[in-house]
């Protein structure tokens, strides 16, 4: 099977270009399962009913999310409802939503799982490794992927290692910038660092480029706008044994 993840979706112009592109590009590639991450899909931060009602039916079939999951308060009585929408299961118990899912698409069962990283990002955050240790033994899925929602690419690159071999596919998400390195690791799990940005291309991370810049500059506060423009869809593909759960083939797209 073959299971597409989109890299986080920026505002609704983002959400917008994805409508546009998404139907064609999943027929293209025979696409059998969407996962999107939607932390950012609101215009602003966060995810809002709307916007993830917006990416469902644009043809999206599951939501991750991050360190934005929480933002927009309106969203939380979704994150209890949707089984189809997780955030990072590092996150207290307390929080709304849950960590993981599992999907029953007939012929097989895919098992989504999110977790969000302690480097430059939270260290106040359940430790991930160990607590990808204790989905794996709850969770009961043939084909299960991994949104690890980090900022350090050696935190990424080491829980790719860490759970090759027990995963079908580990995919880094936050950063925005899609890597250069998809690749199937030694024990059979798919592996990319960060499958970047649905969103404005000529901006950083989807925000205004002049006010980061500003930013960076004066290191001075500055009120985040989002930009706008020609948009791109970052993106990667899995191909996966439905029968080992183990992943054959990696590929990463830029759809423009």
């Amino acid at each position: 099977m073959r299971i597409m993840c989109i890299g986080d979706v920026v505002g609704s112009v983002g959400c917008a270009f994805l409508r546009e592109h998404l139907p064609y590009f999943k027929r293209q590639q025979g696409i059998d399962f969407v996962i999107c991450n939607g932390e950012n899909s609101a215009d602003g931060n966060g995810l809002t009913p709307k916007s993830a009602e917006h990416l469902f039916t644009s043809g999206v079939d599951f939501l991750t999310l991050g360190n934005h999951s929480f933002r927009r308060r309106e969203v939380f009585p979704v994150l209890d409802e949707n089984p189809n929408i997780i955030r990072p299961y590092n996150y207290p118990s307390s929080a709304p939503g849950r960590g993981y899912a599992v999907v029953d698409m007939g012929y097989t069962t895919v098992g989504i799982i999110n977790l969000m990283g302690q480097q430059f990002m939270d260290a106040n955050l359940e430790n991930p490794f160990a607590a990808a240790d204790k989905i794996l033994k709850e969770i009961d899925a043939k084909v299960i992927l991994v949104d690890f929602h980090a900022e350090a690419t050696s935190e990424k690159r080491a829980m790719g290692f860490y759970l090759d071999g027990r995963v079908s596919a580990v995919f880094g998400t936050h950063t925005h910038v899609l890597t250069a390195d998809a690749e199937v690791l030694p024990n059979g799990t798919g592996y990319i660092t960060d499958i970047g940005m649905t969103g404005v291309i000529d901006s950083c991370l989807g925000v205004k480029k002049d006010i980061i810049m500003r930013r960076f500059t004066t290191q001075l506060p500055e009120r985040f706008e989002l930009a706008s423009g020609a948009c791109k869809l970052d993106c990667a593909v899995f191909d996966i044994d439905r029968g080992s759960g183990r992943c054959t083939a990696a590929q990463s797209f830029k759809l423009r």
